[in-house]
């Protein structure tokens, strides 16, 4: 699967098989997604990789929309820097964005689903996870082979038509 496929086939998995991801296909996807571009190429984020079943139904408790990590096959947590410049936030979140999205993409061009869920309760993520406390979480990205059908590029998009998104010079 080409780029352009793995972005048409991209859609939010929640259910997984039992399959877990091999070792070298889950390296080379982290492996791709730590090449995400970054604001002055700073790459503050950090990813922690989660495959054990135990840890991942504890992780499922950091957000009441996190059911589904318990069932993944493997969970990228993404770690990144708490900073007081609302600048610099801003510029970071931009940057986890895009981290998120090769992560996702990466994985997607291998067969492999992909769910992101929020983080609030931090504190049982940095219990379950040990980064340190300059640090937050800020999204997980739970991964599996999906339970209902195979990654492949999808022939009906739910996404707003393109006049109505593209605006070309002017709005």
């Amino acid at each position: 699967m080409n780029t352009l496929e793995a972005i048409a086939a991209r859609r939010n998995v929640r259910a997984y098989t039992d399959e877990p991801i091999p070792a070298e296909v889950l390296r080379a996807v982290l492996d791709t997604a730590r090449r995400a571009p970054s604001a002055g190429n700073r790459q503050e984020w950090d990813m922690v990789v989660v495959t054990d079943r135990a840890q991942l139904q504890a992780l499922a408790g950091v957000w009441r929309g996190a059911g589904h990590v318990a069932g993944s096959a493997a969970t990228v947590a993404l770690i990144a820097p708490k900073h007081d410049d609302p600048m610099r936030n801003r510029s970071l979140e931009f940057d986890l964005g895009q981290l998120a999205m090769t992560l996702i993409l990466a994985a997607t061009e291998h067969g492999i689903g992909c769910g992101h869920t929020a983080v609030s309760e931090q504190d049982l993520a940095r219990e379950l996870l040990g980064f340190p406390d300059d640090r937050f979480c800020a999204w997980l990205v739970a991964m599996g082979y999906p339970a209902d059908r195979p990654i492949r590029p999808l022939k009906r998009h739910n996404r707003r038509p393109f006049e109505e998104v593209v605006h070309f010079g002017t709005w």
